[in-house]
């Protein structure tokens, strides 16, 4: 059974230590490979591993086997015996920790590298969204798809994905022909990843037009109607009789005395009349009516001309019905082929329409895309295109799917039939890096991208993108090439991968000189000095990372490449504490892995742990020491070597974790559940919420469509289904659901997910009771306390927004006697409401006590001090989460109270610089309006307006600045 030893056993001198079994492994050869993700591993990299964890290689295998030898012999030291012995000589002499960081294991400082973001970065990102806002609303309504999917792309490159899903919505919203309805309908449909959802189809629909496949193949602009329901709940065919037109009967075809003229095929002729086939095309009508043989004849020999007789009786019936509807698909197809050779426009149409209306699935897409293909077919192209969009991301695994889009005749085959197109290849690629960035289908798919970019911006994307690949592939001439595009382009951050491709081909000199010059070139941000420092040692790469963190925190490298430094200096503890820094804002697969080791190197295998579990939620095939080991057998080996729990002792653990607001442990005591119960979806719920706590959002949608996909009864199914919907923007759909659950049974979830959904928005007194009724019905059904904590919660916070200051008290109170520690925060500010400023004070001080992740308890307790203490916490609160934005913006307001702009304005920007957020952009806006500075206004509106468009307070300021700006005379 997994542990989390609450005592560790001391057991003497280990006999070897744990280092001794890596000496032979040479693991840091792996980590001393030149790539771009140095200590992130992506899950699909199996070539050492013998395949995502199924087997582990030789290497893996050696060191599995010489692992387990080494844990089976030893037990755990005591967490106060820091000191390792190995033939007895003590590793806390500086040069042997040095030799065994290098030699058994630990990565090297040296061989640490940054990630090369592979999406459009900009050196002015608040001039880029400012841009694309002015482009987007003064663009021709019939561009604004194309403007959208341009914003998508840099939205991408952030670290919000609801802005990205949310660009991605619009550009479907104003998307004209099908081709576009169709690339679009399906990647929506693939970032919800609805194909990991059991019992589901790739062509189920949404219930909306925006995604429902059938509105998809309807060429036409109408955004006001993409979000309403679609028509695939009715039946897809009315019942008709079609004995009138088939082809078996006599009846059906044009009788000799109608007729007065016939086709001659063989031996057979087919009567038909004359203007009725002339009508079908121009050809047709220059044959029977114009200066040619045929317009005398009664009989026309079409023997020569590859048509049969079915097909020709088919034309013919169609000249007179037009409709296609009573044939045979074979017959459809030669009707298809007969209108090109003949250019029947209409009967084109008619054919391609039911054609595509047939294809429904994977085995009718890959039987008609050829047929599509070759007769130029666009709609039943669009079509079978749909179905493997819709199939992704296993559809890019599938040869006979790919050959259609990978080759440059692929690419030209879907061009004549109109869908060759940016979006098409942007969508398949990006999957394709997800999946295995050094792919060959990867590449293929990116110089098709390259190949259909014509504006700037899909230009340097995918040429960047391209330069990042080659990159991984180690291949550093051409990844120079793609890079240097990039820039040609007006992709500067692109220069970032020249430099390091140069830095790979030995010219170090030129790499720092190139980042020297970018530094002077542009305005100074984080990532810069991050690249720098690696081309340059000592003092002056330390002095470049601080400047990167001092610029953007939220770049890992630099924290990576000091804890690895102070653990070379044989410094642990000041490695834990660097480390922690941004684990503690910031969680990710590499950084809690180099934690790991850390702890590793301590001897204290329960905090290693419970990183590897964390690792293990937040990406199930991640990789440890390099790529040559699973995390699940890494788990194996160390659980036997703590303490041993029961399922019951498990959830004690979790109650005092989440008490404790340790977020990070509380995934690990569930991981560890899950492993005895895999199948348990309450479990896997809680492990979203958890990671909703870490701002860790595909790893907690992925939880949540784990525990629909476990769950045992429909009402539980219709819940989780809620939550996803809710999480993906969709909260009408979401409160169906909570409604349809409740209507087969009342239960706690449902309850509190629909009084969650009516909760987010502006709620009247009428609304506000109703939401309070709704989670008194959740409270009094069966659950758990850490459920019923949060309701209780949100119960308080409902009362106080209704003035109901002693109910408010009373959930509150009850929610902590539950050890729903957060509802300190409650407590607090109903303490300050009734003016009891010093009690709220105390009472967040109380939080900031029990809770391991406290960030958040600072910067609210500054609201119950004077301004000193204050400022002493909110400095507290960003040193401890630099992304929260609070602390920034009421620093700036005082600043700017005591009439220092110049610093009011700095102290936003510093912000800015690595989090482009609405409110510190508004407040910044509000800042320039009244010291006079429009164009600064209008700047930063415009860049709020593109993360917000329907933010009120910014859109009138906007309003007044343009009109202030226009009111100023031209110089």
């Amino acid at each position: 059974m997994v542990a989390f030893a609450a005592e560790k056993r001391n057991s003497g001198k280990m006999q070897n230590n744990i280092f001794t079994t890596m000496r032979s492994l040479k693991i840091m050869d792996g980590c001393k490979g030149n790539q771009v993700y140095a200590l992130n591993p992506s899950g699909n990299t199996t070539s050492s591993a013998g395949g995502g964890g199924s087997g582990l290689g030789i290497v893996g295998e050696k060191f599995l086997q010489h692992l387990q030898d080494h844990l089976r012999v030893n037990s755990i030291r005591s967490k106060s015996n820091r000191n390792f012995q190995d033939n007895n000589v003590q590793v806390g002499n500086p040069s042997v920790v040095a030799d065994a960081l290098s030699t058994y294991g630990l990565p090297q400082s040296d061989s640490l590298e940054p990630l090369i973001d592979p999406c459009l970065k900009s050196v002015d990102l608040i001039e880029t969204l400012a841009h694309v806002y002015r482009k987007i609303e003064n663009c021709p309504q019939f561009e604004k798809s194309g403007m959208y999917l341009e914003q998508c792309a840099i939205f991408r490159g952030l670290s919000d994905p609801k802005l990205f899903r949310r660009s991605l919505r619009s550009a479907r919203q104003h998307a004209v022909d099908v081709h576009s309805k169709m690339v679009l309908s399906a990647w929506l449909r693939f970032e919800r990843r609805e194909d990991e959802l059991i019992g589901t189809s790739s062509m189920d629909c949404c219930g909306r037009n925006i995604e429902c496949p059938k509105a998809s193949l309807v060429s036409g602009y109408n955004p006001e109607s993409v979000y309403d329901p679609c028509t695939c709940s009715r039946s897809l065919t009315d019942d008709s009789d079609t004995a009138e037109f088939s082809m078996g009967d006599d009846e059906c075809s044009t009788s000799e005395e109608d007729g007065d003229m016939s086709f001659c095929i063989g031996d057979d002729e087919v009567r038909c009349i004359r203007y009725n086939i002339a009508s079908l095309s121009r050809p047709f009508q220059a044959m029977l009516y114009g200066g040619f043989l045929e317009s005398r004849r009664e009989k026309i020999n079409f023997s020569q001309n590859e048509i049969s007789v079915k097909g020709m009786r088919a034309a013919e019936i169609y000249s007179r019905i037009k409709s296609v509807d009573s044939f045979d698909p074979d017959v459809v197809l030669e009707l298809l082929s007969i209108s090109n050779k003949f250019c029947c426009e209409e009967m084109k149409s008619a054919c391609d329409a039911y054609l595509a209306s047939m294809v429904y699935d994977m085995e009718k897409a890959m039987l008609f895309i050829e047929y599509g293909l070759d007769e130029a077919a666009h709609l039943l192209v669009a079509a079978c295109l749909q179905v493997f969009l819709r199939e992704l991301p296993s559809s890019i695994h599938n040869p006979n799917v790919m050959r259609f889009f990978c080759s440059a005749e692929a690419r030209e085959r879907l061009a004549l039939a109109g869908h060759a197109s940016f979006s098409l290849y942007y969508f398949l690629s990006q999957i394709a890096m997800e999946d295995d960035v050094k792919s060959n289908t990867t590449v293929m798919l990116l110089e098709r991208l390259g190949e259909c970019a014509s504006d700037g911006w899909q230009k340097q994307l995918a040429f960047h993108q391209l330069g990042c690949v080659m990159l991984e592939r180690k291949e550093y001439k051409d990844a120079q090439k793609w890079f240097e595009a990039a820039v040609e382009a007006g992709h500067v951050y692109s220069l970032v991968g020249v430099a390091r491709t140069k830095f790979k081909r030995s010219h170090m000199y030129s790499a720092y000189k190139m980042m020297n010059s970018l530094i002077s070139d542009y305005k100074p941000a984080g990532w810069m000095y991050q690249e720098r420092s690696l081309y340059c040692s000592g003092k002056e790469r330390i002095m470049d990372l601080d400047k990167a963190t001092e610029l953007d925190p939220t770049l890992s490298y630099p924290y990576k490449y000091r804890a690895v430094l102070m653990m070379e200096e044989n410094n642990i503890g000041a490695a834990i504490s660097e480390i922690n820094r941004i684990i503690g804002f910031k969680v990710s697969p590499d950084c809690l892995e180099l934690r790991a080791w850390f702890s590793i190197s301590m001897e204290d295998y329960e905090g290693a742990l419970t990183d590897t579990m964390a690792i293990l939620t937040l990406d199930p095939n991640y990789m440890m020491f390099g790529g040559k080991l699973h995390g699940d057998h890494l788990v194996e080996l160390l659980r036997h070597h703590v303490q041993q729990w029961s399922q019951a002792d498990c959830w004690m653990q979790l109650y005092d974790r989440w008490s404790c607001v340790d977020d990070i442990g509380s995934l690990a005591v569930v991981h560890h559940m899950l492993a005895n119960d895999p199948g348990k979806s309450l479990l896997r719920f809680r492990q979203s919420l958890l990671l909703l706590r870490l701002n860790c959002q595909k790893a907690a949608m992925r939880s949540l469509r784990l525990a629909r996909n476990h769950s045992t009864s429909e009402h539980e199914r219709l819940v989780y289904e809620g939550w996803i919907l809710y999480d993906t923007g969709h909260r009408e759909e979401a409160l169906a659901k909570a409604e349809e659950s409740i209507s087969i049974q009342r239960s706690f979830e449902a309850f509190f997910l629909k009084a969650y959904a009516l909760a987010d928005s502006n709620l009247d007194t009428e609304s506000s009771l109703y939401v309070i009724q709704l989670l008194e019905e959740a409270l009094r059904c069966p659950s758990d306390g850490l459920r019923k904590g949060q309701a209780l919660n949100n119960l308080g916070s409902v009362y106080v927004d209704c003035d109901k200051l002693d109910l408010a008290a009373d959930c509150y109170t009850n929610a902590l006697n539950i050890k729903h520690t957060r509802a300190h925060q409650g407590l607090a500010r109903v303490y300050h409401l009734k003016n009891q400023r010093k009690t709220a004070y105390d009472e967040m001080t109380k939080l900031i006590e029990k809770a391991r992740n406290n960030a958040s308890a600072y910067e609210k307790r500054s609201e119950y001090c004077d301004r000193d203490m204050a400022r002493s916490d909110l400095s507290m609160a960003t040193q401890l989460d630099p992304l929260r934005t609070y602390p920034y913006r009421y620093r700036a307001a005082v600043l700017m109270d005591d009439h220092k702009e110049a610093d009011a304005i700095s102290e936003l920007t510093k912000a800015i610089a690595f989090k482009p957020d609405l409110q510190l952009l508004h407040l910044r806006a509000a800042f320039h309006d009244s010291m006079g500075d429009y164009p600064s206004t209008r700047q930063d509106c415009e860049a709020a307006l593109c993360l917000d468009p329907s933010h009120t307070d910014t859109l009138e300021l906007y309003k007044r600045a343009r009109e202030r700006t226009d009111e100023q005379p031209r110089e």
